[in-house]
């Protein structure tokens, strides 16, 4: 079959086009589930074999509710991922309880699986069934979450697994506001599938009726209804709830609307930051009743107060009476005033550690504080050792280590923590206060951490995560198990730069070292797409190597399409994120126009730029240049708003700036002629 396209200003800059092939192919998107099991067990075997779906059942011995949290789960995962549903009666069954029922026990300790740690569970599948004995409950309830990646299309692929996490306690980031409701439905089942235990939950701005009495309730702030619900879904998914309120820094939700100013801490500040810890009318008014309701709407076992960065901003202490005591006391006595209020209320206190652990202090302020105080530890940089975590530890608290993002800082802190005997570790993720949107488009690199950090806190001896950003879209928006036929088209016609650069002309003009050949050529599975790559479609930008390059490029195709995947790139990078670096502009043939914009790291982004802050873009291939760099091209997948047109033509246009658009494949998705 041939597109045909109309050959206008074939040898003319800024425009391109030129009759192109394509290959009708039944898998030109594939949604296919992953080989690798995420979290790695720490012990685990995968005999050949498929357990058929046909007359599959499940059930649980015991009474638990984790046990029926696990059913739920297995239930949604064939309703997704196949389109069917998990019958309670069947010819063979998945059985699912703990080695709390003798018979189960025996049963586990037959196939050579232990199953005495807390947490853990053995789970294995054969021609006679599926099993999965948790030590506890809980251990059960994990057990299932790694039993749903075993499932195919044709059945549950055979294992021999003993598992058990190395940190007892795994704790991701949530936040409470407005947009709660559909992101965090989403998360919290994501967090249960990665094995964390906790969440901290930001509720800064929970509309307290304290806050709603005081006037300071901010309108983008979470009810009080929402966060209940939230927490009793995260309970419902094993996780314990631990509210974070920050108090002493940090408390401008305090301030909102202008209101409590007679309690900064430093009156000249123009934006407060810190509340005055020598006027009682702080903790009368605001923080003891916001406490108070937070324990008895989370009824928490610990409640986690801040404490961190007190003195970044505002001067601290700033008032007179507050100098002559200094920092270490007001410090010291508001930490303990909040400690003792928790801790009358059944609830354990936990701060970060930067304040109270600094340098400065660390010689004298800790030995003021309850040793019954947990100290999150928090260091966002890739060290290959966290020493703060023995030393806290050895001071007498319990110590949980804090990671972020950037690559290799989960994973390292979860391999200290486990060395240090720290008692967890915490997935930190910091959008701003009303950043819940942000999750999918805007600080992605942060949502696909906690796949990392899940992965590192219950295996931190276990290869590290390399495809975290497929797993989180996977989990966030699971898409069931199926190929979509469409048809790959060859661009080698209007292909303007080789892969390879064997002379200084190639690629991007840096030589063998530093061009795309690792790629490779051909009809290829990149990611979920299938592309036929022949060389790149490389337009004009404003470096000297892509000047005399054309500035767009026009395919004719006539034919109707559902959606469309682009692989593409830029060959350097932009200047800002969301820049806009190009468009592709769809033509129907009725003469109306819609255009994709192409704004940087949304859209598209550089070879040589991986972390992402969009999930917009959907992760392609990735690999290595001769020189060893790490570089990777995305896909981006249109979806056609009137797939019932023809679509006349498709056309890239290169805004002509420093990250220049470069489409290297092209796949029609659907069967439209």
């Amino acid at each position: 079959m041939r597109l045909h396209l109309t050959v206008t200003a074939l040898l003319l800059f800024p425009a391109l086009a030129a009759p192109l092939n394509v290959t009708p192919v039944p898998d030109a998107r594939a949604a296919l589930p992953r080989t690798e099991l995420t979290p790695q067990p720490q012990k685990a075997g995968f005999p050949a074999g498929t357990l058929p779906l046909t007359g599959l059942a499940v059930r649980t011995v015991g009474t638990a509710p984790e046990l029926a949290w696990a059913v739920r789960d297995l239930k949604a995962e064939w309703r997704t991922r196949l389109g069917a549903d998990l019958p309670e009666d069947g010819k063979t069954t998945i059985t699912i309880g703990t080695r709390a029922d003798v018979t189960l026990a025996a049963k586990a300790k037959a196939a050579g699986l232990d199953t005495d740690k807390p947490g853990g569970y053995a789970l294995w599948i054969d021609a006679a069934g599926a099993y999965v004995v948790g030590a506890d409950p809980l251990g059960a309830y994990h057990g299932a979450q790694t039993l749903r990646q075993l499932l195919t299309p044709g059945g549950l692929r055979y294992a021999r697994i003993q598992d058990a996490p190395a940190l007892t306690e795994r704790v991701a980031m949530l936040y409470l506001d407005a947009n709660s409701k559909g992101v965090n439905d989403r998360l919290i089942p994501l967090l249960a599938q990665m094995k964390y235990n906790s969440v901290l939950l930001m509720s800064d701005y929970v509309q307290w009726d304290a806050a709603k009495a005081g006037g300071w309730a901010h309108p983008g702030g979470a009810t009080k209804a929402e966060a209940a619900r939230v927490a009793a879904l995260a309970r419902a998914h094993g996780l314990e709830v631990i509210p974070l309120i920050e108090t002493l820094g940090h408390v401008g939700w305090m301030f909102y609307g202008g209101k409590n100013r007679d309690l900064v801490q430093d009156p000249g500040s123009q934006n407060p930051y810190a509340y005055d810890t020598l006027n009682p009318q702080t903790y009368e008014r605001v923080i003891f009743p916001v406490l108070a309701e937070a324990v008895d709407l989370f009824k928490p076992t610990r409640l986690h107060i801040g404490h961190d960065e007190v003195q970044n901003r505002d001067r601290f202490p700033a008032r007179e009476n507050g100098k002559a005591l200094g920092f270490e006391k007001l410090f010291a006595d508001d930490t303990v005033k909040l400690h003792d209020f928790l801790k009358a209320r059944n609830v354990t206190t936990m701060i970060w550690h930067d304040e109270a652990f600094g340098d400065s202090v660390i010689s004298s302020l800790p030995a003021r504080l309850p040793k019954d105080i947990q100290v999150a530890y928090w260091s966002y940089i890739a060290s290959q050792d966290y020493p703060m975590l023995p030393r806290i530890k050895a001071l007498g608290f319990p110590v949980l280590g804090a990671a972020w993002q950037d690559p290799g800082n989960p994973e390292n802190m979860a391999r200290a923590a486990a060395q240090s005997g720290a008692v967890g570790g915490i997935q930190t993720r910091w959008p701003g206060y009303f950043g819940n949107p942000s999750v999918w488009d805007g600080t992605a690199d942060q949502s696909v951490a906690l796949v990392r950090g899940g992965a590192s806190f219950w295996n931190p001896a276990g290869t590290a995560v390399t495809n975290a950003a497929s797993i989180f879209r996977d989990l966030y928006a699971p898409t069931p198990y199926r190929q979509q036929a469409g048809s790959l088209v060859d661009l080698t016609p209007l292909v303007t730069r080789s892969l390879k650069d064997e002379d200084g002309k190639g690629w991007i003009g840096k030589g063998a070292e530093t061009d795309l050949r690792s790629l490779g050529t051909g009809n290829m599975q990149v990611g979920g797409y299938r592309f036929n790559v022949s060389g790149a479609v490389m337009l004009k930008g404003n470096r000297a190597a892509a000047r005399d390059l054309p500035g767009s490029v026009t395919l004719e195709l006539g034919r109707k399409v559902d959606a469309i995947a682009f692989l593409h790139t830029t060959g350097w990078p932009a200047a800002t994120n969301r820049e806009p670096v190009g468009r592709y502009e769809i033509r129907y043939s009725d003469g109306s126009v819609v255009r994709q914009p192409l704004e940087y790291g949304r859209h598209i982004r550089a070879w040589t730029d991986l972390p992402s802050t969009s999930l917009v873009l959907a992760p392609g291939w990735t690999g290595q240049t001769g020189a060893g760099l790490d570089v990777n091209v995305p896909v981006l997948e249109w979806v056609n708003p009137r797939p019932e047109l023809t679509i006349q033509s498709v056309t890239l246009i290169s805004e002509g700036k420093g990250a220049n658009p470069t489409l290297i494949g092209m796949t029609l998705l659907g069967t439209g002629k």
